[in-house]
């Protein structure tokens, strides 16, 4: 009987000592796992706030391609050096590929839909200048540039409906 009475008086002793261990264990466990939690969040701020100027340069970028590839103002800033209609075509088309290849690392930076926009924009706008070389393949470099001029005149460019995805989703970083 009295070893059943210091096994019980031993358990008396023994089981808050084992209540506060764990309460203490959940306690840390919690407290750890808030802790990380929080360093991740500041890790994570600290590198948006480092990537967003990257970003918003990338955005800028590929804006200024875009511009300079519409082609209401390609037309005009690249001047045919001679009469013929593929060299014109041909110079039209590298200039864009050119521009195009300078900005091809912006992608990394902007969403996969704004790049495939942009893409398409410029394939959009090559094949224009293709159609327009075509269409006035009997005429001269400058007939060429004045129907796509006309023909750009009307509607919207490739270009313009790009830059306008982008602005949009410039605008929803804020």
């Amino acid at each position: 009987m009295e070893e059943t009475t210091q096994i019980i008086s031993y358990f008396a002793y023994l089981l808050p000592a084992i209540v506060v261990g764990l309460v203490s264990y959940f306690f840390f466990k919690g407290h750890t796992a808030n802790e990380e939690g929080r360093r991740r969040y500041l890790i994570q701020k600290e590198a948006q706030n480092k990537l967003m100027p990257m970003r918003l340069q990338a955005y800028e970028r590929i804006t200024l391609f875009l511009e300079r590839m519409d082609p209401n103002k390609l037309l005009i800033r690249v001047k045919p050096f001679s009469d013929e209609v593929s060299k014109y075509e041909e110079l039209l088309i590298r200039n864009i590929e050119q521009e195009f290849d300078h900005n091809l690392s912006q992608q990394i930076y902007v969403s996969q839909e704004c790049w495939n926009l942009v893409n398409a924009a410029k394939n959009a706008t090559i094949h224009i200048i293709r159609q327009g070389a075509m269409h006035e393949k009997e005429q001269d470099a400058d007939a060429m540039r004045e129907w796509l001029l006309r023909n750009f005149m009307e509607e919207v460019t490739p270009s313009q409906k790009a830059l306008v995805y982008v602005r949009k989703e410039v605008s929803e970083m804020f």
